[in-house]
């Protein structure tokens, strides 16, 4: 069921980790974003799309993890848009002729057979300098940086004062960083810096898996954002209910203790002996 946030702007909530899907209204359709992530819930929401008269115009993945480049041929073949470094990335997975076994690794086993792959990447990358998207609808900027994923892009719908903050400001997640990355720490602090300069302009933030906040959320998912980020860099225990005794998913704990690992084993390897 779809849900407006804001005047023309629409989330639908998927059951797997609270996934959110991105409905922009525009002069002859509909802008889609991340859309997922079973073929029941696509389906759902073309229907309904449908039903209004909206139909899909455009596509945007926010970045090339799998679940935020699903689609289904019920939303129409129409342009899919990423960043340039969105696009590259996933099309170098699709470049291998074992892709889908390389991403069925990751696949949740309970929604595994329920996810179309047909469709999955097929990203047009805008250029490098593209600073919003190309569609006839609200002006919709396009925020880049390196934090969590290559080229992962949030979103501001500016005339509705919506941030599509991608897997990012999450009140379920905490930051997951993208450790093949050459300085992930700093990047996502990076972006947290980028989200704090626009923090005055938005009302409602939609993170890709959790819960839609007001304004007054945006500056606390950035400052709770940086805490964890900067605890993690430091390899300190952080304050964050997110990875505590009372995690929203039992597993968050865990991949909190493999980051952790993984920056610390990257600290030894480029200190000098």
């Amino acid at each position: 069921m779809l849900k407006e946030v804001a005047e023309g702007v629409l989330v639908h909530e998927s059951e797997f980790i609270q996934s959110n899907s991105v409905v922009v209204q525009g002069t002859d359709g509909v802008l889609l974003i991340d859309p997922g992530i079973t073929v029941d819930e696509m389906t759902g929401l073309a229907n309904d799309l449908h039903e209004w008269g909206q139909p899909v115009v455009a596509g945007f993945s926010t970045h090339p993890d799998w679940d935020h480049v699903l689609w289904h041929a019920n939303f129409g073949d129409v342009p899919r848009y990423g960043t340039a470094r969105c696009a590259a990335s996933i099309q170098d997975l699709l470049s291998n002729a074992d892709w889908k076994a390389r991403i069925a690794v990751g696949l949740p086993p309970e929604y595994a057979e329920q996810i179309p792959m047909d469709l999955l990447g097929l990203i047009t990358g805008l250029p490098a300098e593209a600073a919003q998207i190309p569609w006839d609808g609200p002006k919709v900027r396009i925020i880049e940086h390196q934090a969590h994923a290559p080229g992962h892009a949030a979103l501001l719908i500016e005339e509705r004062r919506v941030l599509v903050a991608g897997d990012m400001l999450s009140d379920i997640l905490m930051p997951f960083l993208d450790l093949e990355a050459v300085d992930p720490v700093e990047d996502y602090l990076a972006a947290l810096r980028l989200f704090e300069s626009v923090a005055d302009g938005v009302d409602a933030v939609i993170p890709g898996h959790g819960s839609v906040g007001g304004a007054e959320q945006v500056r606390v998912r950035i400052k709770q954002d940086r805490a964890y980020v900067q605890d993690l860099r430091d390899g300190g225990v952080p304050d964050d209910p997110r990875v505590g005794p009372s995690a929203t998913l039992d597993w968050l704990p865990d991949v909190h203790r493999w980051q952790l690992q993984q920056l610390a084993q990257r600290e030894q390897h480029e200190t000098p002996e």
